[in-house]
């Protein structure tokens, strides 16, 4: 089971710079020109989570696997994409294929790279790049819905509940607020999520600024910083340069290199976390001698789905799942120890996955 976050924003803003730092490659050509990034380049990352050493320690296993999350380098996009200016069509295609959005905004001065817009304004540029969003769903929706709500004055009552939903959005979107400003739930979350809307993806706000305010951040990215909240939105500061510096480097001198700027940690380790919260993602473990591994599920999902995360035969032949919560497995020295201090759990098919929880999966097929 995959979860991709897709790096999307205007040219020129950082965000190949951001993809390289994050995989740790060169496989984003990062250049001073709108559309350098063509097709979009696909990464994955380990997901930072402290608990995942302490349990291998205990479990004594060979090897460490964390969980991972894809992130997509998407081509820029520039004002009337949504009717196919630069390369909209190819932006909004690829942009339609994500989880979530990781949406970079350039909050630093640099006479060297060109903005396509003549000036910094991150509040504006994540103004044109949601609208163009919006602007997208709207033609869709618009085009779909007579057709709907044909079908439902002729009695056919799927298409009416559908009908309903989408005329929402459609008011939502003509006001100027993205399809995810609509509360939905049950069913109607359901048909919402079939109609694949732009717009309607959580948004996390990267706000790129110079070296020299890395720490600290600037007026500009408190600006935009501001807007994200007014949103309900999630923001993350960091300095694409200075983490495509920091991913060349040796494990050994990062720590160094990320203190005498005045950083605890990377930017980039915030980034995968706040993607990762993004999606609304619970881990769960499986430790044994030969591997102590993090796998990754949606919030609200049953335990024969997080068997389903590691083989869909374990999903298939679903048991029982023998659970043990992270807490009771390290205060008690390991899986022994818990279970006989009776804090080994036999949860069946209903039992809904808690973050951290340690499974040992039952099957037969």
């Amino acid at each position: 089971m995959g979860f991709n976050c897709g790096i999307v924003g205007l040219p020129n803003v950082g965000k190949s710079t951001l993809f390289n730092a994050l995989t740790a490659t060169q496989a984003a050509q990062a250049a001073n020109y709108p559309f350098c990034t063509i097709e979009p380049n696909v990464g994955r990352v380990s997901v930072p989570d402290q608990r995942l050493d302490v349990l291998a320690r205990l479990g004594q296993s060979a090897k460490i696997v964390p969980t991972q999350l894809e992130f997509v380098d998407i081509a820029g996009l520039v004002k009337g994409a949504s009717k196919g200016e630069g390369l909209g069509n190819q932006f909004l295609g690829n942009i339609r294929e994500v989880d979530a959005v990781a949406m970079v905004l350039r909050c630093f001065e640099d006479d060297d790279v060109t903005h396509v817009g003549g000036t910094i304004d991150p509040v504006r540029d994540a103004d044109i790049v949601t609208t163009e969003l919006m602007l997208a769903d709207l033609e869709s929706l618009e085009k779909r819905l007579p057709t709907l709500e044909k079908k439902a004055k002729s009695g056919e009552k799927d298409a009416a509940v559908e009908a309903a939903v989408m005329a929402r959005i459609v008011d939502a979107l003509r006001r100027g607020e993205p399809a995810r400003t609509v509360e939905v739930s049950g069913e109607d979350a359901q048909i919402v999520r079939r109609m694949q809307l732009l717009t309607s993806k959580p948004v996390l706000y990267v706000l790129n600024v110079d070296e020299g305010t890395a720490a600290s951040g600037n007026e500009l990215s408190r600006t935009a910083a501001r807007m994200a909240e007014a949103q309900g939105a999630s923001s993350v500061v960091i300095s694409a340069a200075i983490e495509a510096e920091v991913a060349q480097l040796p494990p050994e001198e990062q720590r160094e290199f990320l203190s005498d700027l005045g950083l605890e940690r990377t930017g980039l380790d915030r980034v995968i976390e706040a993607g990762y919260g993004l999606l609304d993602l619970v881990t769960f473990f499986t430790v044994g001698p030969k591997e102590a591994h993090a796998w990754t599920v949606r919030r609200g999902s049953k335990a024969p789905q997080a068997a389903g995360a590691i083989h869909t035969d374990f999903e298939k032949g679903f048991i029982r799942a023998e659970t043990i919560a992270y807490d009771d497995f390290v205060t008690y020295g390991g899986e022994n120890g818990a279970r006989d201090a009776g804090k080994l759990r036999l949860e069946g098919k209903d039992y809904l996955v808690r973050d951290g929880d340690v499974f040992h999966f039952r099957f037969n097929v």
